[in-house]
């Protein structure tokens, strides 16, 4: 799932991209609220968590432009300001939530993990991606194929996401880096062999036809065999 955060604390954007990465989210972070704006228009995202005090444009004014154009993705407005009078300006401005500075990241997650599930709604079927017979829950964090449950690491459900969303495309090496680990060069390591060596065994192994293969020279895809060609 995409998360775009909006943070100008740059000590405090890379802890909490990191624990939402580790938790198995796609994060994109921006430093201000202009550049947010930005993003939220041009990219679809699942959730924003947006800071309120912003250089450029405040969150609020940010989270206010989002909601009259229309854009419903739920937001979770993080401030230092805490009164009554702040977090319903917060809530009235078009934030879906609102949460006070300092705050314990486990709670941050379980405001996320609630917004996710208040915006599925009683819908089963948001939040569910399929490829031929394997099917992501995002929500319950579960990965299934021809309905045996199939067990995953945080950064393999991340790296199954990643690769479902773009099923029967080539995905390449450096967009791996970037958008799984959020790394801008090659750490000429075998990082991805392994994860994808380990993936690859998770949801092919016993099951047949095979759904993830390597692209000699251009990187990985994952075929639908079903999909027309």
């Amino acid at each position: 799932m995409q998360i775009l955060l909006v943070e100008d604390d740059i000590e405090a954007a890379a802890h909490l991209s990191r624990g939402l990465r580790e938790a198995g989210y796609t994060v994109t972070h921006c430093a201000d609220g202009a550049a947010g704006l930005a993003e939220a228009r041009a990219t679809h995202h699942e959730l924003l968590i947006v800071d309120r005090m912003l250089p450029n444009l405040d969150g609020l004014s940010l989270v206010g432009a989002l909601r009259q154009e229309g854009v419903p993705t739920p937001v979770l407005v993080l401030s230092a300001l805490g009164t009554i009078d702040d977090r319903v300006e917060g809530l009235r401005a078009g934030g879906d939530d609102y949460l006070v500075k300092p705050f314990a990241f486990a709670e941050l997650l379980a405001r996320v993990e609630a917004l996710l599930r208040r915006a599925a709604g009683d819908n089963r079927h948001v939040g569910v991606l399929r490829v031929a017979d394997l099917e992501m829950n995002l929500l319950a964090r579960r990965v299934t194929r021809a309905g045996r449950n199939i067990d995953l690491t945080a950064k393999e459900f991340q790296l199954l996401e990643f690769l479902v969303r773009r099923a029967n495309q080539i995905v390449t090496r450096t967009m791996l880096l970037e958008s799984v680990w959020n790394l801008h060069f090659d750490p000429q390591t075998n990082l991805i062999d392994v994860h994808m060596s380990r993936l690859r065994q998770a949801i092919d192994r016993d099951f047949s036809p095979q759904l993830l293969h390597t692209i000699r020279g251009s990187g990985y895809c994952l075929k639908d065999p079903g999909a027309a060609s």
